[in-house]
């Protein structure tokens, strides 16, 4: 006798469970449908995620506009926004120290009396002087002078304001310091360019002279603060703690006071390059710096000073290129000076 399986109340056939899901998806799209004005989006439709936004932008993460955005707030973490504009200003700078066949194809010292005192055109983007000479291309070979000759000033200044400023600061007789910082005195007592005057007066002009006696100017500015840095790491604890475990004194100075001394040398040399451009422009402009026809900024200046009325691009263009290079070397240089002492806090 055969017997008949009645179905079990609350169970369903997988036919019957194909059926009430293709049911619940309709009953999904239909709300979503109704919803959206009869359009399905993604976030919708189960098992299909929407693209994620970037960070309360609105904008869709991995989009070309989300990773501009990102790529600068990278940047600027890393550099402040107020240093991109003066870092690549000298970055351009500097490629036309050593390049500078990549901006002009002309000769500076090139005369062109048929040409004299033209304003700015396309031929001569900052016009041309009295001797037809064209003002860009002296502006971009004046940058090798300029720039050349403060950078020679700065590491004459920082390799024996270093030497005494370590020597004053780590000597162990109080003698050779007090010595060493009344020598730093006497020589800050001069105004840096007076007593380049007088150097050069004694000496004569030119370039070596001008380096020369820019360089001895500069150089009780970095022994004081050399000094001052030197004598701060001597007492660290670190440094007791070599003398305890019985590091000789030219091992300790060696190893932990000079490198540590030596932290302010970067953004000092920074800020000095920028005031050595100033001294340097400002002896050329007096006729002490290199002689023409020489394309040194300051030079450029002091020749264009007779046309100011008639030509007034000649010592505008050139006077606005200096200023923005000395600023550009000042700002990032107390910039690197205010991460450094925010550091040491």
């Amino acid at each position: 006798m055969t017997t008949i399986q009645e179905p079990t109340i609350g169970t369903s056939t997988p036919h019957d469970s194909r059926s009430e899901g293709a049911a619940e998806r309709r009953s999904v799209t239909d709300e979503s449908e109704h919803s959206h004005g009869g359009k399905t989006s993604a976030a919708d439709i189960p098992g299909k995620a929407a693209p994620e936004q970037g960070h309360g932008t609105g904008v869709p993460e991995y989009s070309p506009i989300h990773l501009v955005q990102t790529s600068v707030a990278k940047l600027t973490s890393v550099i402040p926004l107020y240093l991109v504009a003066p870092i690549l200003y000298l970055l351009v700078v500097l490629t036309a120290v050593v390049f500078p066949r990549w901006f002009t194809s002309r000769d500076p010292i090139a005369t062109d009396l048929l040409n004299v005192n033209r304003p700015p055109s396309s031929q001569h983007w900052a016009g041309t002087d009295y001797l037809g000479r064209d003002v860009f291309t002296r502006i971009i070979y004046g940058a090798r002078y300029s720039i050349g000759i403060g950078l020679a000033v700065v590491a004459i200044s920082l390799i024996f304001g270093v030497l005494l400023g370590v020597l004053a600061g780590a000597a162990h007789s109080r003698i050779v310091d007090a010595v060493v910082m009344r020598a730093i005195d006497a020589l800050s007592s001069f105004p840096s360019i007076l007593l380049a005057l007088v150097i050069v007066g004694l000496t004569g002009s030119g370039i070596p002279n001008l380096i020369a006696a820019l360089g001895i100017g500069g150089i009780a500015g970095f022994a004081r603060i050399v000094r001052a840095e030197t004598k701060r790491v001597i007492i660290s604890e670190y440094v007791e703690q070599s003398r305890t475990f019985g590091v000789n004194r030219v091992t300790t100075l060696i190893r932990h006071v000079i490198p540590n001394s030596l932290g302010v040398v970067p953004y000092m040399a920074t800020i000095g390059v920028g005031g050595a451009i100033m001294g340097v422009s400002g002896l050329s402009f007096l006729g002490i710096g290199p002689q023409a026809p020489t394309p040194e900024w300051g030079s450029i200046l002091s020749e264009s000073r007779d046309y100011l009325n008639t030509a007034w691009w000649t010592g505008v263009i050139p006077g606005i290129v200096l200023v923005l290079t000395i600023i550009s070397f000042t700002v990032i240089g107390r910039a690197w000076q205010s991460s450094f002492e925010r550091r040491d806090v």
